[in-house]
């Protein structure tokens, strides 16, 4: 049976390390901020949202939500992020997916100075990551590689499959694996929807990261023994029996694959957590390094 990797216990230790930061810079007379905005009523961005606005809150930064109609003009959401730019009392921005359909996404991801650019999505800092140079990284694939590091498995020299190929999951924990560093120096295999022989790929993972949106997808015999899983997915699935009428599960079997696994992050509890507190580390060091800047 595997041992759970608990993300919480591991986000909860993160923060406490935020503490003495965010400390030094108030007495500095910086109070590290962030910016969330949020368009339309989608139920888990609100969620996402009201859950960061509370972190920050805890750990004594300075949040600021924004919410806006679906309905807003591309031009008007810009202006919003503009400003933001503009605002010395916030460091991070933050404009939560998925946004409504008539809206360009990257536009808007273009809009945000990569200084405050808090969830790694710039194409600046994309490049810097890819060259092994980046301070603000993507939040889920960096919380990935510190639950690693918490747990003492060092990637280097495993072979590690990540199922995904997304801008914000798959792309970016391969690119960070694959670099030559700590917690890294892996042989990484991209598979996804047009992998031929799927099952073979994942059979051949050290440590396998699933990140391809689909409830349950990896089955136990899709992964050989000792295998450590990262379970990135967050599913809902009815439910009849759940008082919410749902409940959340991940892109991989669990009872399954933890009978086979030597670790496994479960859903919740595992990832979820861990994007958030680096959303706070990001947003901390960019306060840092903006502070410096003065």
């Amino acid at each position: 049976m595997a041992q759970i990797i608990e993300g919480r216990e591991v986000a909860k230790k993160i923060k406490r390390e935020l503490k003495p930061r965010i400390a030094a810079l108030k007495d500095a007379g910086t109070t590290p901020g962030l910016a969330t905005v949020l368009v339309g009523d989608d139920p888990a961005s609100e969620t996402y949202v009201n859950s960061k606005a509370r972190t920050c809150e805890k750990l004594g930064m300075y949040s600021q939500v924004i919410r806006r109609e679906a309905g807003i003009r591309q031009d008007e959401l810009e202006d919003i992020v503009r400003s933001l730019n503009e605002n010395p009392d916030i460091h991070g921005i933050l404009v939560q997916s998925p946004l409504p359909s008539h809206m360009d996404e990257l536009a808007v991801t273009l809009t945000i100075i990569p200084e405050k650019d808090v969830d790694g999505f710039h194409p600046y800092n994309v490049g810097m990551m890819l060259i092994g140079r980046g301070d603000l990284l993507p939040c889920t694939p960096y919380g990935i590689i510190k639950l690693l590091e918490y747990y003492g498995i060092d990637p280097s020299g495993k072979e590690v499959v990540v199922v995904g190929r997304s801008n914000i999951v798959g792309k970016p924990v391969a690119a960070l694996l694959m670099q030559k560093a700590k917690m890294a120096n892996a042989t990484v295999t991209v598979a996804h929807s047009r992998s031929h022989n799927l099952p073979e790929i994942t059979r051949r993972a050290d440590i396998l990261i699933a990140a391809i949106g689909k409830p349950e997808f990896i089955s136990g015999d899709m992964v050989k023994d000792g295998v450590v899983i990262i379970d990135v997915g967050v599913n809902r699935v009815d439910d009849p029996g759940s008082e919410k009428g749902y409940r959340l599960v991940g892109d991989v079997q669990f009872d399954q694959c933890s009978q086979r696994a030597s670790y496994i992050t479960p859903v919740p509890g595992g990832i979820g957590p861990m994007t958030i507190a680096m959303l706070m580390s990001n947003t901390v060091t960019a306060a840092e390094r903006l502070s410096r800047r003065g």
